[in-house]
């Protein structure tokens, strides 16, 4: 496993600019030097677009939109001075997390310009302005909402597609998110209206050349298996698709765990860990 060196695509959210995480930034990465990562994107969630829209943790707080915009400015920054300050001991990739909510199609390329990141994740936790990852309550809201579980992975997965067509992300993250709280996923997953949609989604993100987050904080909570999930991680597999793992580590002492298991699973699943980085680019 030595041989393998460790990286991660989608990692290092902190107390410092993130709410429901800990630790400082530099304490973050400290750790990834700690433990002989290779390179690491650090990937802190973009500020909400508005009040309505910030995590329940950042309302109960009461920071406003205009304080969460400040904080993320702040975070790119910092981000950017320890890449240079740590060059010499650790390859740091300064990158963000988006958001699926309304007007995104017009605020994430706006702070694309404006931020100039490495990379960006495209993520899906918002299924029509409804965070389907924070709680099992909201979860249900949104099924609800759509009469049916059925329906709100048709949903999620149609509005993926819709985010990786409208910002190009070079990464996908945590591909099968929306099955957080289903203890049935093995068997929906299987169905054809939502089967489909994962091979189309898939056949977009290989056309595009976009890399797909092995997403290991799951099994930290508890799950089976990672996002993604095998049936998934084997068509993608078929379709050449480049998966790489991230530990999404929200703390100190999140960083690295589970790795080996999910450097071992990629391998025998025949992915190369021969790990690329994501392509630069600018907007």
């Amino acid at each position: 496993m030595k041989n393998t060196k460790f990286i991660s695509i989608h990692g290092g959210h902190s107390g410092q600019f993130c709410n429901h995480a800990r630790d400082t930034l530099e304490q973050i990465i400290e750790r990834y030097i700690e433990l002989e990562f290779e390179w690491i994107g650090i990937t802190e969630h973009v500020c909400p677009v508005s009040n309505d829209l910030r995590y329940p943790d950042e309302a109960a707080s009461g920071l406003d939109v205009n304080y969460l915009a400040l904080r993320f400015a702040e975070y790119i920054k910092t981000c950017r001075e320890f890449q240079q300050k740590y060059r010499d001991r650790i390859s740091i990739l300064t990158a963000f997390e988006t958001e699926t909510y309304s007007s995104y199609t017009e605020f994430i390329p706006a702070m694309i310009r404006q931020f100039q990141p490495d990379y960006i994740v495209g993520s899906v936790h918002h299924v029509d302005d409804i965070c389907i990852d924070y709680s099992r309550e909201d979860y249900n809201r949104a099924a609800d909402s759509l009469n049916g579980l059925d329906k709100l992975y048709c949903r999620y997965f149609d509005i993926q597609y819709e985010m990786i067509e409208a910002i190009r992300p070079a990464v996908v993250g945590h591909f099968d998110l929306i099955r957080i709280f289903d203890e049935a996923y093995p068997e929906r997953i299987g169905r054809p209206e939502i089967w489909q949609r994962i091979t189309r989604n898939l056949g977009l993100i290989r056309q595009k050349n976009i890399i797909m987050d092995f997403n290991l904080r799951a099994l930290m909570k508890g799950a089976s298996e990672p996002y993604i999930c095998a049936p998934i991680l084997a068509e993608a597999k078929k379709m050449e698709i480049r998966v790489l793992p991230g530990d999404d580590s929200h703390g100190v002492s999140d960083i690295g765990v589970n790795m080996e298991q999910g450097v071992d699973l990629l391998k025998c699943a025949g992915f190369d860990t021969e790990w690329s980085k994501p392509s630069i680019y600018r907007w």
